[in-house]
């Protein structure tokens, strides 16, 4: 039985904008890790704990990043308009399909 691993968030799908990459620069946000951290080689397992991290984490903000406070909020909305952007360059279009 072969364990899948985590490709990390350099090298996920859509660059990063997936829900493991989610996790990993929602940990970032919340420094559960160091930006240097991108989970590459990581099971399942070890991803299913680290979701479980931001997932409390973001429990007292209910879920939401309007109600972060200003330096988390100011933080999350870097750390995702710079994924935004190198999806961009990388082919990614945030319009909907006709099937989506």
């Amino acid at each position: 039985m072969t364990q899948l691993s985590y490709a990390g968030i350099e090298e996920d799908e859509r660059a990063g904008l997936t829900h493991l990459g989610r996790i990993v620069r929602d940990a970032w946000v919340f420094d559960i890790l160091p930006e240097s951290e991108t989970c590459a080689g990581w099971n399942a397992a070890r991803m299913q704990q680290l979701y479980e991290q931001v997932y409390a984490a973001w429990e007292p903000y209910a879920h939401l990043p309007s109600r972060l406070p200003e330096p988390l909020r100011k933080r999350h909305e870097s750390l995702y308009a710079q994924a935004i952007d190198h999806a961009k360059q990388r082919g990614w279009n945030a319009e909907l399909g006709e099937d989506d």
